[in-house]
C-alpha cells in the first residue's frame, strides 16, 4: 500500500472509533457530561504518557507556550462537553455532522486571529456548509433546537482549539499537546465531577473506559493517517464517521434521521468535498489543521 491508501484506511478506523465513542457515551446512560467527559480523558492520557516517555519529549511544553496550551485544551474541553451534550440529546449521526464543520469554522477562525487569507472557494464552502446545517437544525425558536444549537457550537469550541495547535505545531511535539489537553482536562473536571457525581452500575463504568478506549483510538487514527499523507489528500475521508454514527444509531438506538438532516448532510458533504478537490489543485500544499479530535 502507497502511503495515501495507509492514510485513508488509519482515517477511516478514527472514525469507527469516534462512532463507537459517541455509541458508547449514550449507552451509559443518563450521567452528567463532566462525569463521561472524565472517564474519556483519563483513558487517552495513557497512551501520550506512554508515547511521550519512549521518545523522551516534555509532557508539559515549554514556558513560553502554557499560555497558548491552555487556551487550546479550555477551548477543546468546551468543545468535548458540549459535543457529549449533543450525542446525549439529537440523532447521532446529526451530533456528528454538526461537529463536522469545524474545519469550516476554523477557516474564519484562522483569518481572524492568525491573518491566514481565507481563499474564494473556501469561503464559498463555508457559506454552503452552513446552509446544510441549517438543515440539520431546523430552526423553530423553541427548546427544542437547544441541543443542535450546542451541537452547532462544539464545532465552533473545537475549531477553536485547532486554530490553537496551528502555531503549537511548530513549537510543541503533538504528543506533549495531546497529554497536555488530556491532562488540563482532568484537573479542571474533577472538581465539577465531584459537585455532579451520580453513582454507576459496574456495567457504567465499564462502559465509560470502552468510550475513552474508542476516543483514544480515533484520536490516534487521525493523528497516524496525517503522518502519512496531507490532509488534502484524505481530510473527505473524516466524513465516514458520520456514515458509521448513522448506521450504529440505526442498529442499536432504532433512531433515523429525518429527510432535511439527509439534505443537510448532502450538502455539508458536497461543501467538504468541494473544498477537498480545490484544495487538491492548489499548488502550494495545504498544511493539516488537526491531528485528532478535541
Amino acid at each position: 500500500m502507497n502511503s495515501t491508501i495507509k492514510g485513508i484506511l488509519a482515517i477511516l478506523i478514527s472514525s469507527i472509533g469516534f462512532s463507537l465513542m459517541a455509541v458508547f457515551f449514550r449507552l451509559s446512560g443518563d450521567l452528567p457530561v463532566f462525569q463521561k467527559s472524565l472517564f474519556r480523558n483519563l483513558v487517552a492520557m495513557l497512551v501520550p504518557i506512554y508515547i511521550a516517555y519512549k521518545a523522551r519529549v516534555s509532557f508539559f511544553g515549554k514556558l513560553e507556550n502554557q499560555p497558548l496550551l491552555i487556551l487550546r485544551s479550555s477551548l477543546g474541553l468546551i468543545g468535548v462537553l458540549l459535543n457529549i451534550y449533543a450525542i446525549d440529546h439529537m440523532v447521532l449521526s446529526d451530533a456528528d455532522m454538526l461537529m463536522k464543520l469545524n474545519p469550516f469554522w476554523t477557516i474564519i477562525l484562522c483569518a481572524l486571529f492568525l491573518n491566514e487569507r481565507a481563499r474564494k472557494y473556501q469561503v464559498i464552502a463555508m457559506i454552503v456548509a452552513i446552509a446544510g446545517a441549517i438543515f440539520i437544525i431546523k430552526p423553530s425558536f423553541d427548546s427544542d433546537m437547544t441541543p443542535a444549537i450546542i451541537g452547532l457550537l462544539s464545532g465552533l469550541f473545537a475549531a477553536g482549539a485547532y486554530t490553537c495547535l496551528r502555531p503549537l505545531g511548530k513549537r510543541e511535539k503533538a504528543y506533549t499537546t495531546v497529554f497536555y489537553f488530556s491532562f488540563f482536562s482532568t484537573v479542571v473536571l474533577i472538581p465539577f465531577v465531584i459537585f455532579t457525581y451520580e453513582p454507576m452500575s459496574i456495567t457504567q463504568v465499564i462502559i465509560l473506559l470502552l468510550s475513552g478506549v474508542f476516543a483514544t483510538v480515533g484520536q490516534f487514527g487521525i493523528t497516524i493517517a496525517y503522518s502519512y499523507a496531507a490532509a488534502k489528500d484524505i481530510s473527505i475521508f473524516v466524513y465516514a464517521s458520520v456514515v458509521f454514527s448513522a448506521l450504529l444509531g440505526f442498529i442499536i438506538f432504532k433512531e433515523s434521521p429525518d429527510l432535511l438532516s439527509y439534505l443537510g448532510y448532502i450538502i455539508i458533504f458536497l461543501a467538504g468535498y468541494y473544498m477537498f478537490k480545490k484544495a487538491q489543485r492548489n499548488p502550494k500544499p495545504e498544511e493539516s489543521i488537526e491531528k485528532g479530535e478535541s
